[in-house]
């Protein structure tokens, strides 16, 4: 199978197989201010991660690139939205197009369509410094994503079977390049000890992507005669890595994503520890169902509706949010407590 059509399978399969609520928000209940002090035109919703200003924490995480006309539409269309919307968008994985120039187009769109818009780069730790070099200046982009995907890989019928030296090329990606280093997953979660890792090296952001959101597993499992059925359930949930990694590393910026779907879950995620999120899924399901004016209006919306709930916290900024107290409970609380996470520093915390 070509690697094109492989991209176009991934995206059918991530629209069919959906997203679970198993992101653990549904156990973090923040705690109601009833004297906030604010109106909702005091709320800011800039942000920062690392060196990186953003002017919304929300932005769209990669989705796609390389599969020929129909990735370069959608890439193009999300450039759009993004343009529009004024968030951040990264690209799907650039390998293809440094294996075959033909496929750069469909990632060269979105600075084209976009020229001033914030644009990250994304590659496997299987690239090399030189790989990541080219993929940066492909977009004249602003950072670069590094994922980290092993279960895909390992589920995926014609995928890696050798992960060794990746930590050793991401350092040697991120003291060679100009641009900063984000090192994601790809649905299953950082734990506490990865991220002490990648901080050692001198990453100074993580994207959590947890488990709850696209599940690679089973888009790969739809694609496999023998199923791995076992990966299906495998991961850190969203919730339970964004608290883990920030209790762990609490000066690295910290990006939720994994089965983050509506305003909520962005709030959540943020009290959690992110300083931004990225949304993947859910964006390209609405885009695909319902096109990219609807897409442009759930974004705003989603605007206005996280600055509703931050001025029901009393909390103007981001760097607030993150600091309002939350009670956690569930499976997240459970995690935490055998990770040796104190749950009760997030629920008695003041700003």
């Amino acid at each position: 199978m070509s690697r094109a059509q492989r991209k176009m399978d991934h995206i059918q399969h991530a629209l069919t197989t959906g997203q679970l609520r198993q992101s653990g928000f549904d156990d973090i209940m923040m705690v109601h201010q009833s004297l906030p002090n604010l109106a909702t035109t005091d709320i800011q919703l800039n942000t920062k991660i690392g060196e990186l200003s953003l002017s919304s924490p929300i932005f769209i995480n990669a989705m796609t690139g390389g599969g020929g006309e129909r990735t370069w539409e959608i890439n193009k269309a999300l450039a759009e939205v993004a343009k529009v919307c004024n968030i951040g968008l990264a690209v799907g994985s650039q390998m293809s197009a440094i294996k075959d120039r033909d496929e750069a187009a469909t990632y060269e769109i979105v600075r084209k369509t976009n020229p001033n818009g914030l644009i990250f780069a994304n590659l496997g730790s299987e690239a090399t410094v030189d790989q990541a070099k080219k993929a940066v200046d492909m977009l004249e982009a602003n950072a670069i994503q590094i994922h980290l995907n092993v279960i895909q890989e390992l589920v995926m019928p014609e995928g890696d079977r050798d992960f060794s030296g990746a930590l050793k090329r991401i350092e040697e990606i991120v003291h060679s390049i100009h641009v900063p280093v984000i090192v994601k997953e790809t649905g299953f979660g950082i734990s506490r000890e990865t991220a002490t890792k990648l901080v050692d090296i001198g990453v100074s952001i993580i994207d959590v992507s947890g488990y709850g959101g696209t599940n690679f597993s089973k888009i790969e499992n739809e694609r496999r005669t023998q199923k791995l059925e076992f990966f299906n359930e495998w991961g850190i949930s969203t919730a339970a890595s964004i608290a883990e990694v920030k209790h762990t590393v609490p000066h690295t910026s910290i990006i939720g994503s994994g089965g983050i779907q509506n305003p909520m879950d962005i709030a959540k995620a943020i009290t959690l520890g992110a300083s931004a999120v990225g949304m993947a899924g859910y964006f390209l399901k609405t885009y695909m169902e319902e096109g990219q004016e609807t897409l442009i209006q759930l974004i705003q919306q989603t605007h206005d509706e996280l600055r509703w709930m931050m001025t029901a916290l009393g909390a103007s900024t981001i760097e607030q949010l993150q600091h309002v107290p939350v009670v956690i409970t569930g499976q997240t609380y459970h995690w935490l407590t055998q990770r040796r996470v104190d749950c009760s520093e997030f629920s008695n915390r003041t700003f």
